[in-house]
């Protein structure tokens, strides 16, 4: 069946390279990359152990966010920063 099919130009690149190394057509390459990945999709997903998470105290001061730590982050770097370009 001949369809057409727009390919990322990232994607594309990598294919074309895989063509070449193999030394097979595109297309050829194309379509068992295809196949292969809708057989990694079908089969039986490997099962995986469980794992339970459970949470802690961080032992921050009562009113501390830590939700806003990058804000903090961002703030002292910031004010870094302005320190930095007020020396030069």
């Amino acid at each position: 069946m001949r369809t057409t099919l727009t390919l990322d130009d990232d994607l594309a690149l990598i294919l074309q390279k895989k063509a070449i190394e193999e030394g097979r057509p595109f297309k050829a390459v194309v379509n068992s990359l295809l196949r292969a990945g809708i057989e990694a999709s079908e089969g039986p997903s490997p099962l995986r152990e469980s794992v339970k998470v459970t949470g802690r105290p961080l032992g921050l001061r009562p009113g501390f966010d830590p939700d806003k730590l990058n804000q903090l982050a961002d703030e002292l770097e910031g004010e870094d920063f302005l320190k930095k370009e007020s020396e030069r």
